[in-house]
């Protein structure tokens, strides 16, 4: 075992330095960047107004993580400055200089920094394992799937103009929530339903064809085999998990409530992300016992290596989910404290994702991937 150290302040934990879980802090991995890009728009005279900051973050983060299931254990990226990034970090950092660039843009020379359904008609394979620097020997797993992603997400934005606006960007969610908005004193309150919603709805013809009820197409849910009896409903055997969803709805709300200085109800309503690091750390500390007959499918590295739509996974998932509010409510009642002072969203910081990630690296040196390996296409997790 190994205990995690949070924060101190006063001789006691200071809870409130604890960042939340959100794709900004893989955009800064290593250095600042975000602070310096947003310097950018402040140069030359032409101020831009904290809205537009918020909408281009916006643009940037929601790219982000729908690049971001996992790229394998052989992918990294290199800045010009020598620094090698993988993984969750390295699609991060990745995206921030395809964004700089202006890869997503329509308007690549008069307005790189946003995302928009011009710009990404532009994008293709070859385009994105450029960008992110992939070759024979810097292989990543599901390029293709992150590809296809984009190329979905300009029919989804050109498909939902009350969401996203007559220009086709994703920042313009914010023009929709300031709509469904309530004024609270000097500050905005937002239902975090009501994001939810915009990116379920917004976002759903981006996802490829799995499962689907009355001819809609549910993404990231899968049939669980231990739910299924006789004669249930469609879909009683369905569990929902939304990954990507979810890892965007918890990375939006950080910009918005930082430059708007908005404020999100409802958090609290939010689950954990069913994930490799938080569920591998939950099989590696022995929480979880994988079956025997899963050895049957491991790799060189004694791995097991399964699709997504494998029971096991499904099971690892569901029960991730579970375990992920048990441990945060132990973290709370041992420190005192309630889920106002330490969010779900902060033990995903600072405890079960880092916790996971540490745990991999000890057990497995090598690759530090998790006790499951997962097949990949680049669009689930």
């Amino acid at each position: 075992m190994f205990q995690r150290d949070f924060p101190a302040a006063d001789g006691g934990v200071d809870f409130a330095s604890i960042p939340p879980h959100g794709r900004w802090r893989h955009l800064d991995a290593g250095k600042s960047r975000i602070t310096p890009l947003m310097a950018k728009w402040d140069e030359g005279g032409s101020s831009v107004s904290e809205k537009e900051k918020c909408k281009r973050l916006i643009d940037l983060f929601l790219v982000s993580v729908l690049l971001d299931a996992g790229a394998g254990n052989q992918w990294s990226y290199n800045e010009s400055g020598g620094e090698s990034y993988s993984r969750s970090e390295g699609l991060a950092v990745a995206t921030v200089h395809m964004f700089d660039q202006g890869l997503f843009s329509g308007s690549p020379a008069a307005q790189p920094h946003r995302v928009d359904a011009q710009g990404l008609s532009q994008i293709n394979e070859s385009r994105i394992a450029t960008a992110m620097q992939v070759s024979d020997a810097n292989p990543m797993v599901g390029l293709s799937g992150r590809t296809s992603l984009l190329v979905n997400l300009k029919t989804a934005l050109e498909s939902n103009p009350r969401f996203f606006g007559s220009d086709a960007r994703p920042g313009n969610i914010i023009d929709f929530l300031e709509s469904e908005s309530k004024l609270d004193g000097s500050f905005l309150r937002v239902h975090v339903s009501s994001l939810w919603g915009v990116l379920l709805e917004g976002l759903a013809p981006i996802w490829p064809a799995r499962h689907s009820i009355g001819g809609v197409q549910l993404g990231d849910v899968w049939p669980c085999s231990v739910l299924a009896t006789v004669g249930q409903a469609e879909g009683d055997d369905f569990v929902p998990f939304h990954k990507l969803t979810g890892w965007i709805t918890y990375s939006l709300i950080e910009p918005m409530e930082k430059i708007l200085k908005w404020r999100f109800d409802g958090i609290e309503d939010m689950t954990g992300l069913p994930e490799y690091r938080n569920g591998g750390l939950l099989i590696d500390f022995g929480v979880l016992t994988l079956k025997p007959g899963l050895k049957a499918l491991a790799n060189t590295s004694g791995v097991p290596c399964l699709p997504p739509s494998h029971g096991a996974v499904v099971e690892w998932r569901a029960m991730t989910v579970i375990e992920l509010d048990r441990i945060a409510d132990g973290i709370r009642r041992q420190a005192g404290v309630n889920s106002c002072d330490l969010t779900l969203a902060q033990v995903l910081e600072s405890a079960t994702w880092k916790g996971g990630r540490e745990i991999a690296k000890r057990l497995r040196p090598l690759t530090g991937g998790p006790p499951i390996e997962i097949e990949s296409d680049g669009t689930v997790f």
